[in-house]
């Protein structure tokens, strides 16, 4: 066997290696909380999110995130869902990327760029234009009982004693992409949602939810986006 092309091949391969760990690793994770005060006491849940600058050679300039929506359950049949979507005129895609960089901006007085936010520390509350959409669901099996919920007044949706606490993003450990498992290897992005709304993962699903709430896009979109993002 001839060994002359070892040495080039693996420098090669791993260059190439390195060079993939670059492009897809996160730029910073955070975990997004959502808090209710209800009937039955504070509820909450959180999921964890991956924020990937563009860093491939395309430039196109697109930073993308990974992540579920959050999904709260009420007690009583009720729901709570934060989306990855927020409304500007229409639905926006975008701006769940944005969503702890500028909450850790907005908490300490000035702007953090994306290469500071792996020294951010503590939780900040996510408010006013940070909220995602909010929705709930009457029967979570049911994409067509979906219906959008306002931050300010969750008691029209589901009665006296029902108060959006807050909700909270707080930067968690990269890790090591692709091992980020868990533990000391960083911490793993959310995979929850299937879960709770089974027909996420269809093709027909999510439009007929965000028709259903009246959610609509200036542009086409890629329905379950707003509900899950790989």
């Amino acid at each position: 066997m001839n060994f002359k092309w070892f040495g080039p091949i693996a420098l090669l391969a791993a260059l190439w290696i390195g060079d993939q760990i670059r492009i897809n690793r996160p730029g910073h994770k955070y975990r997004l909380t959502v808090e209710v005060e209800t009937l039955e006491g504070r509820k909450s849940a959180s999921g964890v999110m991956a924020v990937h600058p563009d860093r491939s050679y395309s430039r196109g300039g697109q930073t993308r995130t990974a992540g579920d929506a959050v999904f709260v359950d009420l007690g009583g049949g009720k729901n709570l869902v934060a989306l990855l979507a927020h409304i500007d005129g229409t639905i926006d895609l975008d701006g769940i990327n944005y969503v702890a960089l500028r909450a850790y901006g907005a908490a300490g007085g000035k702007r953090v760029s994306f290469n500071e936010m792996s020294q951010m520390r503590g939780v900040v509350p996510v408010k006013g234009e940070l909220i995602p959409v909010l929705a709930t669901f009457a029967d979570p099996a049911d994409p067509a009982t979906m219906k959008a919920v306002l931050a300010e007044n969750l008691e029209t949706a589901f009665g006296s004693g029902f108060r959006l606490r807050g909700l909270g993003a707080e930067v968690v450990p990269n890790g090591f992409w692709p091992v980020d498992f868990g533990g000391v290897l960083g911490e793993p992005v959310t995979r929850a949602i299937a879960g709770k709304l089974p027909w996420v993962a269809g093709p027909d699903g999510a439009a007929l939810g965000l028709k259903a709430a009246d959610l609509r896009s200036r542009e086409p979109i890629d329905a379950r986006e707003v509900f899950t993002r790989k």
